[in-house]
């Protein structure tokens, strides 16, 4: 028997709570983990809150992410001992994920912790920080260097926005991190952000096809009008990686930037990224994330806690990355 959140449908409203379950209700799949840690993303706020249609079947156990150790094995890819970590595959979602002491998945859709990273510093990475280095690798891959000047991250404060300024602070870029909350300032600059931009400074599109170029790049998880204000002021060849939605999904804009500027806007999906570039952003991230800034991000919880995290996430009231220690 095992501890985990178990969520269940009725009436069309989800409710939560945290029960016994047998090893043998696990989902028929190739490897068994004993879960340590998980951790809290968005997309979990609105599954705990039955929002956006995201599981379809219940009873489900939820959790986006998680990371452990491999108790049984029928791949010859992992072996009992084996320390790991899981984002994305839609576990959580559609398959049984990481909200519970254990879970059963496909071997593909782990990948060997690196060297030198602890379960739970990955999970204050998670699909969160996973997502970040994507985004850094994606700007990278496309001419976006540090003297090329400064990259603006949007919702600085939240998870992906924490790890991608620690990221490209170590890394030699100068951040400008725009947040609505002025109690993170000390927090962002502590990361490395350089320059604090208020998050209305770059909610309004001005109307104009280009602005003044002043970012070489930009990792966004607003998306709606903050993301059409943003792509006019991209500089020469600059470019945006497009991690989120937290501020709409609809974009009106002009092709004007892409066709006098070259600017790129980058797509970043890290839920069906493949193995190979899975294994290089957590073995990018095991390396270059500094790991006291990477402390510095947590606040940790329990199975007990997540009801009420999942109303703060939805609301913006969560900063940095929650750990959620499922043993108790």
């Amino acid at each position: 028997m095992f501890r985990a959140i178990l969520l269940e449908e009725s009436d069309g409203k989800v409710s939560a709570q945290i029960t016994e379950l047998d090893e043998a209700e696990l989902p028929e799949q190739e490897v068994t983990v004993a879960v340590e840690y998980s951790t809290l993303n968005y997309k979990d706020g609105m599954v705990l809150n039955g929002l956006g249609r995201l599981v379809r079947e219940y009873p489900h156990v939820p959790g986006v992410d998680f990371a452990g150790t491999v108790e049984a094995s029928s791949d010859p890819a992992f072996k009992p001992g084996d320390r790991v970590v899981l984002t994305g595959w839609r576990v959580g979602e559609q398959h049984w994920g990481g909200y519970a002491e254990k879970a059963r998945v496909k071997a593909d859709w782990l990948v060997p912790l690196p060297e030198g990273l602890t379960t739970k510093r990955a999970m204050a990475i998670g699909t969160a920080g996973f997502t970040a280095m994507l985004a850094v690798m994606a700007l990278e891959k496309h001419g976006v260097t540090p003297e090329k000047g400064e990259v603006l991250v949007t919702g600085a404060a939240g998870g992906v926005g924490s790890v991608a300024i620690a990221v490209l602070h170590a890394a030699g870029y100068r951040v400008a991190a725009s947040t609505g909350r002025a109690e993170t300032h000390d927090y962002l600059k502590g990361l490395g952000a350089t320059t604090i931009i208020a998050r209305d400074e770059i909610a309004t599109p001005s109307g104009r096809p280009l602005d003044k170029e002043r970012w070489a790049g930009c990792i966004d998880s607003v998306g709606g009008s903050t993301l059409a204000c943003v792509l006019p002021q991209i500089a020469y060849r600059g470019s945006v990686a497009s991690v989120g939605l937290a501020g709409g999904n609809k974009l009106e804009t002009t092709v004007i930037p892409f066709l006098l500027r070259g600017v790129s806007l980058l797509g970043i999906d890290s839920v069906m990224s493949p193995p190979e570039e899975r294994k290089e952003a957590w073995t990018r991230l095991a390396r270059d994330l500094p790991m006291e800034k990477l402390d510095a991000m947590i606040h940790d919880a329990t199975l007990e806690d997540l009801p009420a995290l999942a109303n703060d996430i939805l609301e913006g009231q969560v900063r940095g990355r929650v750990v959620v220690d499922v043993r108790g």
